[in-house]
């Protein structure tokens, strides 16, 4: 928990320093020999009625968005660790040096560098320590757009990490309605039999597998009611996904629960955005469905036609994401009228065999739209990779069957997933997410991860639609790009 408060007022509190810094030399206890002020480096000092923790923020110089969250995080960890109830920080340092970002990165290490993910008895049993934070008074804007963020990459990675016989397509729908309502977001949902009826072919095929029903979840935000821009975040919402009939091997059986953390990173920024009351419109549509064999299941080599009326040869049923993101990416087009679209999701394990689970992929065939996106990254400090494509792979998912097929070639994955989704955005500016390899960690790579989820793209897509809806003022509401 963090609480807003106006000095220094428990016993125990952060004391920072940076590399090599004269003031560790000032406590004359002769620290400089245990302790270097590293970035993550935390020593724990029992003082006369008091306790400091000397953390090392690392060199000046390198200091960024993500640096920031890595220090705040071993720090809020070691506390959480050594069970100190109570703890106060002072946010100046990084105000200072990084504005509004610090702050904001400061709120989000403190608050995922001691969280804490179980079930059952476990849950109850989690410590967590109370972090009492200075912040500038000019910078207060930030901490609460701080608390908004951190309230959302923590819903996210509770969902991901929730196990599959706990959160069914509708079970996720109930928690994705009680978070949206609380933030003022206008909530939608469309059930299996109104996606039959809506000869919504991909998405019930795949969620048809399963005894628990699939639907489509509609989010609407209007924050700018002057323009006629409707920005589309469509993320996949797999609660189970088992590959179907191409059933996934044993060895990936473990994270099948986790194929839905587009759908919960686009919650938990579209409710991060209305809790700020951003000038955008956003619309987000969200497919949930799970992924299973049975008797009414997909089988390699059928043929559906989607909501947007494209047939699609089905070669592998594991390849199930990018069916149900296309018949939400059509409904959203056809029927809520957006005019940018974003599809993100843990499409491919091929993106993670390329970049690893520090780096995602992206695709865009809009630079400007694209820009907006590469302005987002400094504030939210991820890190994603442009795929470039041309015809060469386009033809890869041409099928001599139907107008698409769902997988291409033995190579190139994920750019041919990307294009499969493409084929259904009808002209409008279009940016993909392929985020599989960032969504969860078996071992964490920084001090703000725990194993798990990541809450991957949160901060992301929500400092994205800052920079639209910076630029819909820049441009006097018209939102010229």
């Amino acid at each position: 928990m963090l609480v807003l408060t106006e000095k220094r007022n428990q016993p125990c509190y952060l004391d920072f320093a940076w590399k090599g810094d004269a003031h560790i030399r000032g406590y004359r206890l002769g620290l400089e020999k245990l302790f270097e002020g590293r970035c993550r480096e935390v020593l724990p000092l029992p003082l006369a009625g008091q306790t400091v923790l000397l953390t090392g923020c690392g060199s000046e110089e390198e200091l960024d968005v993500l640096r920031v969250k890595e220090i705040l995080a071993a720090a809020a960890a070691k506390c959480c660790e050594l069970r100190i109830p109570a703890c106060s920080v002072d946010v100046s340092p990084f105000a200072e040096r990084l504005g509004a970002d610090g702050v904001t990165a400061a709120v989000l290490g403190l608050g995922l560098g001691g969280y804490p993910y179980a079930w059952g008895k476990k849950r109850e049993e989690a410590f967590a320590c109370e972090f009492h934070v200075v912040v500038p008074e000019k910078y207060r804007l930030a901490w609460e757009e701080g608390q908004s963020l951190l309230q959302g990459v923590r819903f996210a990675r509770d969902m991901v990490n929730t196990p599959g016989n706990h959160l069914r397509p509708m079970d996720f729908e109930r928690e994705i309605t009680r978070y949206a309502r609380e933030a003022g977001v206008e909530t939608e949902t469309l059930v299996y039999g109104q996606l039959r009826a809506m000869k919504m072919n991909a998405l019930a095929g795949i969620g048809g597998s399963s005894e628990y029903p699939p639907c489509l979840m509609i989010l609407r935000y209007r924050g700018n009611p002057q323009s006629s821009e409707i920005y589309g975040l469509i993320g996949k919402g797999i609660t189970c996904d088992t590959g179907g009939y191409c059933l996934k091997a044993a060895s990936s059986m473990g994270g099948i629960k986790g194929d839905m953390a587009g759908a919960a990173a686009v919650c938990a920024a579209v409710c991060a955005a209305a809790r700020q009351k951003l000038k955008v419109n956003i619309t987000a549509c969200l497919p949930l469905a799970e992924n299973r064999i049975s008797q009414s299941a997909l089988l390699p080599g059928d043929v559906i036609t989607g909501y947007s009326g494209k047939t699609i040869e089905v070669l592998n049923t594991d390849a199930e994401g990018r069916l149900v993101l296309s018949d939400a990416i059509s409904y959203g087009i056809r029927q809520e009228g957006i005019t940018r679209l974003l599809d993100i999701a843990t499409l491919t394990g091929a993106v993670a065999n390329m970049l690893g689970n520090t780096i995602a992929g992206s695709m865009s065939d809009d630079d400007a739209f694209y820009s907006l996106l590469e302005r987002a990254l400094p504030h939210s400090g991820e890190r994603y990779l442009r795929l470039p494509y041309g015809p060469e792979h386009e033809k890869m998912i041409d099928s001599d069957v139907a107008d698409v097929k769902n997988i291409g070639a033995d190579f190139c994955g994920t750019i041919t997933a990307g294009l499969f989704l493409h084929r259904f955005c009808e002209g409008r500016p279009w940016i993909h997410l392929d985020i599989a390899g960032t969504a969860w960690c078996g071992s964490p790579t920084y001090a703000f991860e725990s194993k798990g989820a990541t809450g991957a793209a949160v901060t992301t897509l929500y400092y994205m639609m800052k920079e639209a809806a910076a630029l819909s003022e820049r441009s006097g509401g018209g939102d010229k790009f």
